[in-house]
């Protein structure tokens, strides 16, 4: 990669490649999933960027104590890897009441296929030997780096995200979202064996899309009888029709457990298919 982040980020600022991500990501009048004080926009600028990446750091590495390697020349207090410069980001910000920009307090960062084949992969890809979704990618969208504010996780945060990218997938035809799911191994992974447990009884995808881990968490030597719910993000993914593609990877730098997970438009139930695209 030749080109810094500040110029692939401008770059894409400028020319969107045919995506559509208006202001109002559907290019519709914007539905109201969000607070009055708050406003959903797609990172248009560095500065947008920047912001989110700040509020990354703050929960991934201020709250739950990850040790990620940041990417050369990453300002210091900003979560950046190397996949950044290729994705949209998408925010949620509060609304002052002036004209200076409100505080960043959710976000979601979505790689795209044609930005996946420039940046040469997609970010599952490295947990995830990903081989039996090669006829889904380029109706694929991946999403990462999901976070909200810890003052803002009464839900309307991360229902605003979810509208916005309902919008994004159906005005792109995309028809598949893939991610990683983390859960915390601060209790040394029983949680997350015991959830892969759980969940593969009742969400696990057909073998046909099923994938592995490159380095996968070693569930058979970890307590996988805990009565534990998932987290509140991964119970939001099952409620609106996700399958888990396969046992948990490890991530040691984010101390968490990875579960691969992908999402039909086609399976999402009805009624949030009403909620949010109606």
């Amino acid at each position: 990669m030749s080109e810094s982040i500040d110029a692939r980020v401008a770059a894409t600022s400028r020319s969107l490649e045919g995506l559509r991500r208006p202001d109002r990501p559907a290019g519709r009048t914007q539905r109201s999933h969000v607070a009055p004080t708050l406003q959903v926009v797609w990172a248009r600028h560095l500065d947008d960027v920047r912001a989110a990446q700040r509020l990354r750091h703050q929960v991934f590495v201020d709250e739950m104590g990850a040790q990620a390697t940041p990417a050369p020349g990453a300002p210091a207090g900003h979560d950046v890897d190397l996949f950044d410069e290729f994705c949209e980001h998408l925010l949620v910000r509060t609304v002052p009441g002036n004209d200076e920009p409100g505080e960043v307090v959710g976000t979601y960062r979505v790689l795209t296929p044609s930005a996946a084949r420039r940046a040469g992969s997609f970010y599952s890809d490295t947990e995830f030997d990903l081989t039996r979704l090669r006829p889904l990618r380029d109706r694929m969208v991946e999403l990462g780096r999901s976070c909200v504010h810890p003052d803002h996780r009464s839900g309307v945060v991360i229902l605003a995200l979810w509208g916005a990218l309902a919008q994004f997938m159906e005005h792109n035809a995309m028809e598949t979202v893939i991610g990683c799911a983390s859960i915390s191994m601060r209790d040394g992974g029983h949680c997350a064996a015991s959830l892969w447990a759980r969940l593969r009884e009742t969400h696990l995808a057909s073998v046909d899309l099923q994938v592995r881990p490159r380095v996968a968490l070693p569930v058979d030597d970890l307590d996988q009888s805990l009565d534990v719910e998932p987290p509140a993000l991964i119970k939001g993914y099952l409620r609106m029709g996700a399958k888990v593609l396969g046992a948990p990877a490890w991530d040691p730098e984010f101390n968490t457990a990875d579960l691969p997970m992908l999402t039909r438009v086609a399976d999402v139930p009805a009624r949030y298919q009403r909620h949010f695209l109606a």
